[in-house]
């Protein structure tokens, strides 16, 4: 554990010549931004893979960075350790053609076992929050789900645990269209209860799924305690 990293320490589960698979934890940003100096992903996978300080759209902000996860958000992420690395994976995302699997602990049950959520997700005027119902840069957002189980705390509160699978990259997607559903992820602070006491976001990037090289890849990892129910 380094003296800047206070949370858990991520982990490298694969790695080639050409990219990293690494394990981000909750509560770790991926990268800093023009305005904050926190911590990140990015100042801990320098240190280890100095090369990708060139690589990218914005080097300077975001080295090897081809795709991201929230903060507080747990799993998997794809970094390229060289130019062409990143444009083929930049390519795969912006065509779907990574599937990408995540688990979410939600409040209540949805509706149907299996669903597909189809709605557009804009930014909410004024805020940082996204919204179904805003209009402003509104663009297409298509969620699919499925129930794993349904159980109840000793309080009698009821939670689902769920398989999610974005098809679209949207800001915040899966929070936003669960929330839309009546089933808000547990531990969501901009999205949830407000009388939520779970102490991380309930949402886990589970396993990326594409192709490279002829041959299909299956990136998983453990799943984190939090989610042994």
């Amino acid at each position: 554990m380094t003296e800047e990293l206070k949370i858990e320490e991520p982990k490298i589960i694969y790695e080639d010549k050409n990219f990293l698979a690494v394990y981000k934890p909750a509560g770790l940003i991926v990268h800093k931004t023009k305005n904050k100096e926190e911590y990140s992903l990015v100042d801990w996978l320098i240190k280890r893979y100095p090369e990708i300080k060139n690589v990218g759209d914005e080097p300077v902000l975001r080295p090897g960075i081809v795709h991201r996860l929230d903060k507080d958000t747990s799993g998997i992420m794809l970094v390229a350790r060289n130019q062409d690395a990143f444009d083929y994976f930049k390519n795969l995302f912006q065509k779907h053609l990574i599937k990408k699997t995540y688990l979410a602990l939600v409040w209540g049950k949805p509706k149907e076992n299996k669903g597909i959520i189809n709605k557009p997700i804009g930014l909410k005027s004024g805020t940082t929050k996204r919204s179904i119902y805003s209009s402003k840069m509104q663009k297409e957002a298509i969620t699919e789900y499925k129930v794993l189980k349904s159980f109840k705390d000793k309080k009698g509160n009821l939670f689902s645990l769920l398989e999610v699978f974005p098809k679209t990259g949207r800001t915040h997607q899966i929070r936003v269209h669960l929330k839309s559903i009546g089933c808000p992820v547990c531990g969501d602070k901009l999205y949830g209860k407000k009388d939520d006491e779970f102490k991380r976001l309930m949402l886990h990037s589970l396993s990326l799924e594409f192709s490279i090289n002829n041959s299909k890849i299956k990136i998983e990892f453990e799943i984190p305690k939090e989610f042994d129910f």
